[in-house]
């Protein structure tokens, strides 16, 4: 990097050249994007980073007397992904905070929507422009999102979706086509016949539930003699995720795979192993974390499903931004991309 380079100020094509990318990848990458491998990205955020590059924002944010502020409410526990959802925004804040946006979590019990609506009704509107929330699906945490919005707070649903409220935004995967998706590979698998068990987080959560719709609904239209077994709600607990999966299998010796459509992946990659089942079905789960990818690498799983927790929270977090403007609800119009990860196409 030259002297010239470090006398003034860092613009998208400083950031271009520093990547070795071109200005559309950049405008791809700042602004969230589809379409861009996780190569690049970690290139142009690495430029971004070394530039010490903050955008120009728009006249509208330059005109406004204070900064965005941003709220993610998620829930807490054994959740892996969730995990990675923090982390991501950990890793997303430094870069929002240069761009006069500053991120804020708190974390409530896994499926307590009493704490949840508590949280988000001691959001003050003069300190949050937008919070972006995790929850399920009910008529407590509906009645909190639509008194939020109402108070004048943009909200967006993260992973899970709330269509029956208020909500501003929804940003994640096509969770009815992910369904879909692990339904076709499944069927596939079977050889078209056999018996599948489903386990799901646990039904009132949307995406779960949006999940086991597309899956069923594949499995009936285009593979009539596979057997479905389920859905077991596990919520998102290895324990109780692996008693789901130990009980099955020992209910159902003829079982060919299972489709594990939440969280708590440890307890069934575990119960798999202690029923000596592991190898022997094949299953299909969501959500890349360490414990799936394990899993994958030694034959465990067959395929995961992955939402690309990073992706998700730099999209969020754009648009907020773009929320806060005043731009309009329609801005963002294609959900975050699904991943499909085998043992043979591990990064």
């Amino acid at each position: 990097m030259n002297e010239g380079t470090n006398s003034k100020r860092a613009t998208v094509h400083d950031v271009a050249r520093e990547a070795g990318v071109s200005l559309a990848t950049v405008d791809r990458v700042l602004n969230a994007r589809p379409g861009v491998r996780k190569k690049t990205i970690q290139k142009v955020e690495a430029a971004v980073e070394q530039l010490n590059f903050s955008r120009d924002l728009s006249a509208s944010m330059l005109a406004r007397s204070r900064d965005i502020r941003v709220h993610f409410i998620l829930p807490e526990g054994t959740n892996q992904f969730m995990g990675n959802l923090v982390a991501a925004i950990k890793h997303q804040t430094r870069q929002a905070a240069a761009e006069r946006i500053h991120v804020e979590t708190s974390l409530f019990r896994a499926f307590d929507s009493a704490q949840f609506s508590r949280q988000l009704a001691d959001l003050d509107p003069k300190n949050c422009n937008c919070a972006i929330v995790v929850a399920t699906d009910n008529e407590i945490v509906r009645e909190a999102i639509n008194d939020a919005v109402g108070r004048g707070i943009a909200i967006m649903t993260l992973v899970s979706d709330l269509p029956g409220s208020a909500r501003h935004l929804f940003i994640g995967i096509d969770n009815r086509a992910a369904g879909r998706t692990a339904g076709a590979l499944m069927g596939r698998f079977c050889g078209g016949t056999g018996k599948v068990g489903m386990i799901a987080g646990s039904l009132d959560l949307a995406d779960h539930r949006d999940r086991y719709e597309g899956f069923r609904e594949i499995i009936h239209t285009e593979f009539p003699r596979i057997r479905l077994v389920g859905p077991e709600e596990g919520f998102d607990e290895p324990g109780m995720t692996g008693a789901c999966v130990s009980s099955m299998v020992a209910d159902n010796p003829d079982l060919s795979g299972i489709y594990s459509m939440g969280a708590g992946n440890t307890g069934l990659i575990e119960a798999l192993e202690v029923t000596a089942r592991a190898g022997q079905l094949h299953v299909i789960a969501h959500e890349l974390t360490k414990a799936t990818r394990n899993a994958l690498k030694a034959g465990t799983l067959d395929v995961v499903l992955d939402q690309n927790p990073e992706g998700e929270i730099r999209a969020a977090i754009a648009a907020a931004r773009h929320l806060a403007l005043g731009a309009k609800r329609d801005f963002l119009g294609e959900p975050i991309e699904i991943g499909i990860f085998l043992r043979d196409n591990l990064r």
